[in-house]
C-alpha cells in the first residue's frame, strides 16, 4: 500500500472514531511527531553562511534592493 492509500485509509478509520480520548491522543501524537521532525531537520547555520547572508543583505541595502517596514505593512494590508 503506497503512502496516499495509507493516508486515505487512516482518515477513513479516523472519521469512524467515536472515542474523544483516542482523538485527543492522536492529536497529541501528531503534534509531537511533527515537532520532532522539524527539530531533527533544523540544522544550525554555519558561521560562513551567516557572514555570507549578512554580506548579501548589506549589498542589497546599498543597491536599493529593499523596502521599508511601512511599505511592507501597506503591501500586507492589500492581501486581504
Amino acid at each position: 500500500m503506497n503512502l496516499e492509500a495509507r493516508k486515505i485509509s487512516f482518515v477513513q478509520e479516523f472519521l469512524r472514531l467515536q472515542n474523544e480520548e483516542i482523538v485527543i491522543g492522536l492529536e497529541k501524537l501528531l503534534h509531537k511527531r511533527k515537532a520532532e521532525l522539524i527539530e531533527k531537520e533544523m540544522k544550525p547555520m554555519s558561521l560562513e553562511q551567516f557572514n555570507k547572508d549578512i554580506d548579501q543583505a548589506e549589498d542589497d541595502f546599498k543597491n536599493g534592493r529593499y523596502i521599508s517596514s511601512n511599505e511592507l505593512k501597506a503591501k500586507i494590508q492589500k492581501w486581504s
